[in-house]
Parts: C-alpha cells; sequence; structure tokens
C-alpha cells in the first residue's frame, strides 16, 4: 500500500478521520476543504452502505458489473472503473471516496486537495508533493518514493499487494503502484495488475502484470514489486530519497 509523505514549501493543514474500518488522511491549504472532504466522505459511505444493502451482490461481485444510471455517484465511478480494469467494483472504493473528496475541496477553492485512504492517493495540486511506496517487509522501495508536480495533476495513485493489504487478491505481487488520471479507475487496475502477477517464474509474472497496465490505456503508468524483483512500464515520476 502507498502512503504520503509530503515536502511542500507551506504549512498545510493535516487531519486524519476514521471512518469505521478506514483511516483517512486529508490535506489542504484550507480547512473548508477539510471539512467539505470529511462530509463527502461521510455522504458517499451512507449512499453506498444504503446501495450494498439493497444489492448485496455488488458487493461480492469480482467481475464488473452493470448498474442503473440513476444509482448514487460513488457506485457509477467504482462501476465504470471496474468495468474499464476487468475486476469487480469494490475494487475501486477506496479510490472513489478519495476523488469524490478531492472534488469537494477543490469546490471551496483550495490549491491543495490531497486525500489518502488506504493508500491510495487522489491530488490537485499547486504544490510539490512526494508519495512513497510501501511493500511491507519486502526492502527494494524503502525509502523511496515519487515526486509529484503541480503539472501531473490531477493525479490518482494507487497501490494493490497480495501480501500487506487485508483486500481480497488473486496475484502474488509485493506491490503493483498504478498512475492514472484519477485515484478511482488507479485503484480499479492496480487490482487488475496485482491479480495477473501470478506463477513460479517470477520474472515471467512481472512480465504479465506490466502487460495488463499497459494494455490498459488509461494507465499512465505502473511499477511492480515481487520478492527482489522489480519492473515498470509507461510514465512514472521521479524517483526520490525520503526519509524513513
Amino acid at each position: 500500500m502507498g502512503f504520503l509523505i509530503h515536502k511542500l514549501r507551506k504549512p498545510l493543514v493535516k487531519v486524519r478521520r476514521q471512518f469505521k474500518e478506514s483511516n483517512i488522511d486529508f490535506e489542504s491549504d484550507l480547512m473548508e476543504a477539510i471539512d467539505a472532504a470529511i462530509e463527502s466522505v461521510r455522504h458517499h459511505r451512507l449512499e453506498l452502505e444504503t446501495y450494498v444493502k439493497l444489492r448485496p451482490s455488488f458487493a461480492t461481485a469480482l467481475e464488473p458489473v452493470t448498474v442503473d444510471p440513476v444509482s448514487p455517484l460513488i457506485v457509477q465511478k467504482m462501476a465504470d472503473a471496474a468495468s474499464k480494469a476487468g475486476v469487480g467494483p469494490m475494487a475501486a472504493v477506496a479510490g472513489a471516496l478519495a476523488d469524490l473528496a478531492v472534488d469537494a475541496m477543490r469546490n471551496t477553492g483550495s490549491r491543495v486537495s490531497i486525500v489518502e485512504n488506504g493508500g491510495e492517493v487522489s491530488a490537485i495540486s499547486e504544490e510539490p508533493f512526494i508519495v512513497g511506496l510501501y511493500a511491507g517487509k519486502n526492502s527494494l522501495g524503502r525509502g523511496l518514493g515519487f515526486r509529484i508536480k503541480p503539472s501531473d495533476c490531477p493525479i490518482g495513485v494507487a497501490t494493490s499487494s497480495a501480501t500487506v493489504s487485508r483486500a481480497f487478491s488473486f496475484g502474488e505481487a509485493d506491490a503493483a503502484t498504478i498512475f492514472a488520471d484519477n485515484a478511482t479507475v488507479a485503484d480499479a487496475a492496480a487490482t487488475a495488475v496485482c491479480n495477473s502477477v501470478v506463477g513460479d517464474d517470477v520474472e515471467e509474472s512481472l512480465r504479465r502484470g506490466l502487460e495488463a497496465a499497459k494494455n490498459m490505456s488509461f494507465v499512465r503508468g505502473a511499477i511492480v514489486v515481487r520478492g527482489d524483483h522489480v519492473g515498470s512500464v509507461g510514465w512514472i515520476p521521479a524517483l526520490v530519497r525520503v526519509d524513513s
């Protein structure tokens, strides 16, 4: 799973809130934006929970599902991303909540809008910041991060792991990190790529994962880690050294 390490020229308002099983970090130059983001998460979580009570198969589907166009916005976003990546819609829930929270922040006029939800990052920022990579006990990504520039935004960064995350995975990657235009599609794509990294031949499994990422036109770039092997495809932000 990913995590944020910020290096910004100006101090930010930083708030962490727990929503049931989720810890979500909000960062902005405006407290008003933080408040709007928190309310967004509450609202869209409630809408999703209500929807799932009526349609429980939405929460258990491991493949894309079709939803009614009058479904809640978060449901539509999750279903659309899942369809693009070929996975179940719940694979995109963390990224969708983060994107919707960033939308709410931007509506307040914030210059820096960053939300990290369980390692999935959504951001529109006029200041550069750093996203680190966490792959559990695997030491390959330790001490390294990706520098995100304002020109890279809006951006979504998501990581799926078969060895770290509590989320269900068919794959064997220590980390499959995706860079995309938003966190919803990045989240779904990360799951799909991680699911592709399977088999005793580690190098071949990484090749399959990277090929899966390459075949998704909405993916800007991907980096996959398994054991002592790492591979990448497409656009990857500049690597920088960060403090542990």
